[in-house]
C-alpha cells in the first residue's frame, strides 16, 4: 500500500494552535515554550501564560498540532535557488522545487534568472509568479542584471521591479565588465533594489572544476584559484562603495572574501553576503576520495581553513545569512566524468540538518542564531515581509526536531533531481511540519505514520 503524500496544497484554514513547542522568533528575540495560535492563515497571538489545553482548543473548534519536544520557528527564507523553469523542466519546476523547499522548512524562496529564456523581461517575471500561485511555498523571482545574462546590455530594471522582481542578478555568470556592473549598481540604487553578484574572474577560473590546491593536484583536475572569486569580490565592493548601492554577494567560499566583506562593512559599505551549507561543511580533499560529481559546485568547496573562516563570518555577522544555491541537474548530466559534469548540487531538503550537525552540535552557533540565519536575516537582506512570527503576519511556520537523526537515501529527495553529496550520511535535525498561510503544506508525520 502506497504511503500518503506528505504534501498538501495551500488553501484556506480555520483556527490552528501549535502547542507546547519551543518557540524561537529571532525578529522579536522570543525563545521559550509557548503556544502559537493561528486564525484565517495569520498569526493571531503567542500564548505564554495560562496556556489553553488541547481539550479547550478542540472544544473551540480549532485544530491542535502537538509540538512538544520540537522547535517552532518562522518558515525559512532562501535567497538563492534555481528552479530551472522555464526551459529545463526535466530538472526542476516551480512546483517540484517548492515541494523540496517545504520539505526543508522553507516557506519563501527567491529563484535565480538563469532559465531558458532568462528572467530578463516582464513576461518571464509574470510567468514565474503565475506558476507560483499553485506552488507549495512563496516563490519570488530575481531578475537578470543584463539581457539574456550576457553581461553587456542592462535589463529594464524599473519594469522588472514593477512586475514583481525582488532583486537583480546574473548568477551562474559574473558581470565581467566593471563599467556595466557600475551602471547596474547605479540604476538598482535608484529603484531601492539589491544586486546579487556572482563573483568569478573567468580568465582565472576557465577550465577549472574544483579548488586549486594540493587536492586538485592529487585528483589530476584543473583547479579554480581562490583569487578568481576574491578579485571580483574586491571589485564589486569598491563599485558599490562608490555608487552607494546595496551589493549582495552570493555564496562566499574563501577566507579572503570573508575578510574583504568584514573590512567593507567597517567602512560603511552597504554590502551583505550569504554562505551555503556545502561551503561550511565540505572540503576539497573529498574530491580525490570520491570523484562524486555532486561535489562539483561553483564556487568550489575549498580548504578546511576556508571553512573555518566562513563559520567565523557567520558567527560575527560578516556573513548575513545562509542560502542553499539549490541547483538541480539531470542524472545523465552528473554521470559524466568530473571535469565534464555541470556545476551544482541540490540543497533545500538538507540545509537544516547539515547546518545543525555542522554548526549547532559542535557549539559554533546557538540554535536561535542558526534560526536567525535561516529566516529573519535573509528576509532583512532583501527587505521581504517574511521570517517572523509577529501577530498579524502570515502564518508561515517551520516545526522541526533538532535532535531527530535523519539520513537521506539517493533517489528519495522530493526535488526532481538527486544530485546531493549529503545522501547516505547520518545527520541530525529533521523538519516535521511546514505551514504556509496557516495550512500544513508538508507533514512528515502524516507520511511516515
Amino acid at each position: 500500500m502506497a504511503r500518503p503524500s506528505p504534501f498538501s496544497p495551500r488553501r484556506g484554514t480555520g483556527t490552528l494552535v501549535i502547542a507546547g513547542g519551543r518557540l524561537i522568533d529571532p525578529a522579536s528575540g522570543f525563545d521559550g515554550e509557548a503556544d502559537l495560535r493561528i486564525s484565517k492563515g495569520r498569526i493571531e497571538k503567542i500564548e505564554t501564560a495560562n496556556r489553553l489545553s488541547a481539550r479547550d482548543i478542540e472544544r473551540g473548534g480549532g485544530q491542535v498540532l502537538d509540538a512538544r519536544g520540537k522547535v517552532v520557528s518562522p518558515g525559512f527564507v532562501d535567497l538563492h535557488v534555481h528552479f530551472r523553469e522555464p526551459g529545463r523542466e526535466d530538472e526542476e519546476t516551480v512546483l517540484s522545487g517548492s515541494q523540496a523547499a517545504v520539505a526543508g522548512g522553507f516557506t519563501t524562496v527567491c529563484c535565480m534568472p538563469n532559465t531558458e529564456p532568462a528572467i530578463d523581461r516582464q513576461e518571464v517575471v509574470q510567468f514565474i509568479l503565475h506558476q507560483a500561485e499553485s506552488a507549495y511555498c512563496r516563490v519570488l523571482p530575481i531578475a537578470a542584471i543584463t539581457r539574456d545574462r550576457k553581461g553587456d546590455i542592462l535589463t529594464e530594471m524599473g519594469e522588472l521591479k514593477r512586475a514583481g522582481a525582488v532583486a537583480f542578478s546574473d548568477d551562474g555568470s559574473p558581470v565581467e565588465q566593471a563599467a556595466t556592473m557600475r551602471r547596474a549598481l547605479q540604476y538598482a540604487r535608484q529603484f531601492g533594489m539589491p544586486v546579487a553578484a556572482h563573483c568569478e574572474e573567468m580568465s582565472l577560473s576557465a577550465g577549472g572544476s574544483m579548488h586549486e590546491g594540493y587536492a586538485s593536484t592529487r585528483a589530476g583536475l584543473r583547479g579554480i584559484p581562490s583569487l578568481a572569486e576574491e578579485l571580483m569580490v574586491a571589485r564589486d565592493i569598491e563599485l558599490a562603495a562608490e555608487c552607494g548601492a546595496h551589493l549582495h554577494l552570493c555564496h562566499l567560499s574563501t577566507a579572503r572574501s570573508v575578510s574583504l566583506v568584514r573590512e567593507a562593512k567597517k567602512r560603511g559599505v552597504k554590502v551583505t553576503a550569504e554562505a551555503t551549507p556545502h561551503h561550511f561543511s565540505l572540503t576539497d580533499d573529498l574530491v580525490p576520495e570520491r570523484y562524486d560529481t555532486s561535489l562539483k559546485v561553483n564556487p568550489p568547496v575549498r580548504t578546511a581553513s576556508d571553512v573555518k573562516a566562513i563559520i567565523k563570518g557567520l558567527q560575527d555577522g560578516t556573513i548575513d545569512c545562509i542560502a542553499t544555491d539549490h541547483a538541480p541537474h539531470a542524472r545523465e548530466e552528473k554521470e559524466l566524468e568530473f571535469d565534464q559534469a555541470p556545476f551544482g548540487l541540490i540543497g533545500l531538503e538538507t540545509a537544516l540538518c547539515v547546518s545543525i550537525t555542522s554548526l549547532v552540535r559542535p557549539g559554533k552557533l546557538s540554535l536561535p542564531e542558526l534560526v536567525a540565519l535561516l529566516c529573519s536575516r535573509p528576509a532583512g537582506v532583501f527587505g521581504l515581509t517574511a521570517g517572523r512570527l509577529s501577530p498579524g503576519a502570515p502564518a508561515d511556520v517551520c516545526v522541526f526536531d533538532p535532535e531527530l537523526p535523519v539520513q537521506f537515501q539517493a533517489g528519495s529527495f522530493h526535488s526532481k533531481s538527486q544530485n546531493s553529496p549529503f545522501a547516505d550520511r547520518p545527520w541530525v535535525g529533521t523538519v516535521v511540519q511546514t505551514l504556509v498561510d496557516g495550512h500544513i503544506v508538508y507533514d512528515r508525520v502524516a507520511a511516515t505514520g
